[in-house]
């Protein structure tokens, strides 16, 4: 039997079904001959594997251990080796993105049985692309029309990895505590773009702690991405992005008295306010956003201003005590984004994410673009700008 499915969890599975497709899924890829088993666990089990084998101490969807690789390759090649698949996970998944849960269970296995054959997603972004085309093309042939709605669920969730913005704030918070010129925040942003960067984010406040106005004037010109400056709503910072015209702007709050941003700009109450910004700085020819909390009340005030972006505040997550406090953050953020998402926004992320946290919230689909400035400076001091990019980006892209 070319499929073997081995069921070590107790709720109810469509076996049969399941390894009827992945049969046809072997006959489709042309290679009926080969073998592989598919093992079904809770999310504790996945979760020790996850954690002895890959140093992920939390479950995931799916993990795969290839045959082909490792000590033992080559000595049974028509086996091609094991798939783990959580089913609490897929179960909980399945709910949350509103797919029947067979078809939902068919695309992880699919996905799983795809790695077994060498298609690796984090690779790079053409390895995703190629991966997700060959997903794409076997559920359409196993599941037909009926299917269409994890297909293109499929076609939107992967594809490309998420993108990363640098913020260089904290470079400029370096020199400012010496009143020197160096180190020179343009410097580490063209840096932070030969890492990798999909843009440059610069917060210039109103006191002016870090970020000076001659900074942004030269990022406008020497930024070969994008350019984004966050800023607070008032009519001084109106008119300097009319005049530089970033490739966005983000309105944030901001209090003189705090070390960072504290919260989301808060929309619901003043939404004729915002929209009014919002308006101004639209009619000028930018794209904004609004830095937000992952309340679904304040996203849907923020839909009745124009914006085009919100970024989600991640900053209790980031901050949350204990993993059940985290856990319970995350699905905030989950449901936040697929609010986002549903009322028209492109949803973005950032505050407070660093390299050990980045990874559960990199998974959320919805989210495009993270925003990441204090943990990438932190890491440059000790590996440069570069590859402390490099290194961010890696990790979004597992993650998806």
């Amino acid at each position: 039997m070319p499929v073997e499915i081995l069921n070590q969890q107790a709720f109810p599975v469509p076996r049969a079904w399941l390894r009827k497709k992945l049969e046809e899924a072997l006959v489709a890829l042309g290679i009926p001959e080969k073998e592989a088993t598919f093992i079904l666990l809770d999310d504790e089990q996945i979760t020790a594997y996850n954690t002895e084998y890959l140093g992920r101490p939390y479950p995931t969807n799916v993990i795969s251990f290839s045959q082909r690789e490792g000590p033992f390759a080559g000595i049974q090649p028509q086996v091609l080796g094991d798939v783990l698949l959580s089913i609490e996970t897929a179960r909980r998944e399945a709910e949350e993105y509103g797919l029947p849960f067979r078809h939902y269970l068919l695309a992880l296995a699919l996905h799983g049985l795809l790695h077994l054959l060498g298609h690796e997603h984090e690779r790079g972004r053409y390895a995703a692309w190629l991966m997700v085309r060959k997903e794409l093309d076997l559920l359409t042939k196993l599941l037909g029309p009926r299917g269409r709605k994890t297909i293109n669920f499929v076609r939107r969730r992967e594809y490309m990895p998420a993108k990363l913005a640098v913020n260089v704030d904290h470079v400029a918070t370096v020199r400012e505590a010496r009143k020197v010129d160096y180190p020179d925040p343009v410097h580490a942003a063209v840096l932070a773009e030969l890492g990798g960067a999909h843009g440059i984010v610069v917060h210039l406040r109103e006191d002016r702690r870090h970020i000076q106005d001659r900074d942004v004037r030269l990022l406008r010109e020497v930024v070969q991405t994008k350019l984004i400056l966050e800023m607070a709503a008032t009519e001084e910072m109106i008119k300097i992005a009319k005049e530089i015209r970033p490739d966005q702007v983000t309105l944030v709050p901001e209090r003189r008295q705090e070390i960072t941003t504290e919260g989301g700009l808060k929309v619901r109450g003043r939404t004729a306010k915002v929209r009014e910004v919002v308006e101004d700085l639209k009619e000028a020819g930018l794209k904004v956003s609004i830095f937000i909390d992952p309340d679904p009340a304040q996203l849907k005030a923020a839909a009745k201003t124009g914006a085009d972006i919100v970024e989600l505040h991640t900053g209790n997550y980031a901050e949350a005590k204990g993993a059940e406090e985290r856990e319970l953050e995350l699905v905030r953020l989950e449901e936040a984004a697929r609010v986002a998402r549903d009322l028209g926004f492109e949803v973005h992320a950032g505050h407070g994410l660093h390299y050990g946290n980045i990874s559960p919230v990199a998974a959320i689909p919805e989210i495009e673009e993270f925003s990441i400035g204090h943990a990438i400076v932190a890491r440059a001091i000790m590996v440069g700008m570069k590859d402390a990019v490099r290194e961010m980006l890696c990790l979004i892209e597992r993650a998806r």
